[in-house]
């Protein structure tokens, strides 16, 4: 059951504060038509629902206008969208590539509040990145797939010819070398291959599809054809498996893309077709409104405690991340206690983020007595944590705790520590020393992909070192390293560093033309923001529009940025107000405030004077 309830009458009795995260305050209006008009919930239902309410008390330590209740998300839901007064103006995230299952969209919530390391796969990548529950069935411990080979060796266009002539030659299909080969092909981000492969295995019936292949398949035509195509998908999949895997499965290449209507519309279709609505599905809500419209988190917990629905360790922990990135660090203690309340122990990655955010709310005490757990009384048995004090000792500046904790690595480091070591030295400006251990990991690791040179590269950037920054990427393009996102973020960083806007601009733009992939959301923020800084309205408006382009849905962040532009400029932004109602964006304080300062019609002492 959901922890701790309050007391019915607790939550009307005091005063009414504004904090971030504050529920929808501005909603009072719109709540009540909702109340009268929803089919769904009556306004003694809400009345009754909106008190007493567990996690969501948790949540919102102060008083708070109740969310609506109405079972059906609209991203027109209230008089205010993405975002909380100022929040949006540090809101760093990066979008995510990879979502469709609960572990990927762990790893996503974790990078999101994950300061150290650039948060984005790209092509050949660990496989963590990749492995989807759709494909981690319990495998034999095998290393390669015959099938994988085959599908390799053919071209784009060609991948089930290559299969039919394989198949000619007397070989056999097994669960297990499919299994294997999607795997791969999905690390490489190789998706149109892994569609291919899955086209032909059931139009020459090489395998009985379950309801994780044709959920496989969802997420595969949702990457490659887009999302409305994997939607339609779904209603040729057999009724039998047309399934609440298959509908999670879209809406989080939904939240992935940031497609809040979309999002909204499957959360919603999954609730129309009376399938089960789970933790998953929520947490992808959760996840979504994180990153867009905090407001509307209270909306998502409320509809999980009426549909008796328990929150899970990541629901907890990004809870615990968003109290902490508003600063209520006593809320976010309250969470805990909530947690621990429901029997569920903070694991590392939890405790790494509370460490995280009492040591940048200046608690340093509190943060090293949460080290001192994560650590426990053996590091060399406890492994697993070195990752994430290499981290968090970087960024309480304890440059003795970085060099103890990785003298327990280096003997045998993974990659993930080699690569925390290098983002902790480069942290604490010791370059030379995440020099060696690059250069140690160059000579260890068989092949180093991109994302481990654009770990050494963001040191480079961060400590203004341009001419070492070129040679290493001069270094990656000679051993056939592919250059993709990860490294133009890095070569974007190291750029602007050196105070060369106009060159990182132009290098996206051709990266990004030539390979024909997109870069990183946070990678065009850091051109725009830099030409906000400018007022140089001609290069921020281009940013934008290649935003837009891109897929990156306009929100709040990106119009704060760009209406800083027109204020460093002192010009007017005319037809402002229309663009954003056209984007479905609706100001918060911070941007209003911005507004008015670039109404061109605005109304002043002398404008009286000279009517």
């Amino acid at each position: 059951m959901w922890a701790i309830r309050r007391t019915p009458s607790i939550a009307l009795r005091i005063p009414f504060r504004s904090q971030t995260f504050s529920a929808v305050g501005s909603r009072a209006s719109y709540i009540e038509n909702k109340i009268s008009s929803s089919s769904h919930v009556n306004k003694t239902q809400f009345l009754e629902l909106s008190r007493g309410t567990g996690l969501l008390d948790r949540y919102y330590s102060y008083p708070y206008s109740h969310p609506t209740l109405n079972h059906h998300y609209s991203s027109l839901a209230g008089t205010k969208s993405s975002g909380e007064e100022g929040d949006d103006l540090v809101d760093g995230f990066s979008e995510l590539e990879d979502s469709t299952t609960d572990e990927i969209q762990e790893k996503n919530a974790e990078d999101e509040s994950d300061d150290g390391m650039v948060s984005e796969p790209e092509l050949s990548e660990d496989e963590d990145n990749e492995a989807t529950v759709l494909e981690k069935t319990r495998l034999p411990k095998q290393t390669f797939s015959v099938l994988f080979k085959v599908i390799m060796d053919s071209s784009v266009g060609s991948v089930q010819k290559a299969l039919d002539k394989w198949l000619e030659k007397g070989e056999k299909v097994s669960r297990s070398d499919v299994s294997l080969a999607i795997l791969e092909l999905r690390k490489r981000r190789m998706y149109d291959k892994a569609l291919q492969l899955s086209e032909w295995l059931e139009s020459r019936k090489q395998l009985e599809f379950t309801e994780k292949d044709y959920s496989s398949r969802v997420d595969l035509i949702a990457k490659t054809r887009g999302l409305n195509a994997a939607e339609i998908y779904i209603e040729k999949i057999p009724e039998l498996f047309r399934t609440e895997m298959a509908y999670q499965t879209l809406l989080a290449n939904c939240v992935q893309s940031v497609h809040i209507t979309k999002a909204e519309q499957v959360f919603n279709r999954i609730k129309e077709l009376k399938l089960p609505l789970t933790a998953s599905a929520c947490n992808q809500m959760l996840l979504l409104y994180k990153r867009t419209n905090k407001k509307k988190i209270a909306d998502v917990l409320l509809l999980m405690e009426k549909e008796n629905v328990k929150p899970t360790l990541l629901t907890y922990r990004m809870l615990i991340d968003m109290k902490g990135q508003s600063n209520d660090l006593k809320g976010m203690e309250q969470i805990v206690e909530a947690m621990k309340a429901e029997d569920i122990d903070p694991d590392i990655k939890t405790q790494a983020v509370l460490a995280r955010h009492y040591i940048n709310g200046g608690l340093k005490d509190k943060a090293k007595v949460i080290l001192q757990e994560i650590e426990g009384n053996d590091l060399k048995k406890n492994r697993g944590a070195c990752v994430a004090l290499l981290s968090l000792y970087a960024t309480l500046e304890s440059v003795a705790d970085v060099i103890r904790v990785w003298d327990v690595c280096k003997s045998n480091p993974q990659l993930d520590e080699y690569m925390r070591a290098i983002d902790a030295y480069g942290k604490l400006k010791k370059v030379e020393e995440a020099e060696a251990v690059f250069d140690q990991m160059s000579k260890k690791v068989k092949r180093i992909s991109s994302k481990h040179y654009a770990t050494m590269l963001k040191v480079y950037a961060n400590n203004k070192m341009l001419s070492k920054g070129k040679n290493l990427v001069k270094q990656m393009a000679e051993s056939g390293c592919q250059i993709g996102p990860w490294t133009w973020d890095s070569l974007v960083k190291l750029y602007i560093e050196a105070g060369e806007v106009e060159k990182a601009d132009s290098i996206l733009r051709r990266a990004s033309e030539q390979n024909r992939i997109k870069p990183f959301f946070d990678t065009y923020l850091l051109i725009l923001d830099q030409y906000a800084k400018r007022g140089d309205i001609h290069n921020a408006e281009k940013i934008f529009h290649r935003m837009r382009q891109d897929g990156y849905v306009s929100r709040l962040r990106q119009y704060h940025s760009l209406l800083r532009t027109y204020i460093n400029a002192k010009a007017p932004a005319y037809g402002i107000k229309e663009r954003l109602k056209a984007d479905n964006v609706f100001p918060n304080r911070a941007l209003a405030e911005q507004l008015a300062q670039v109404d061109a019609f605005k109304r002043t002492a002398v404008s009286d004077l000279l009517d």
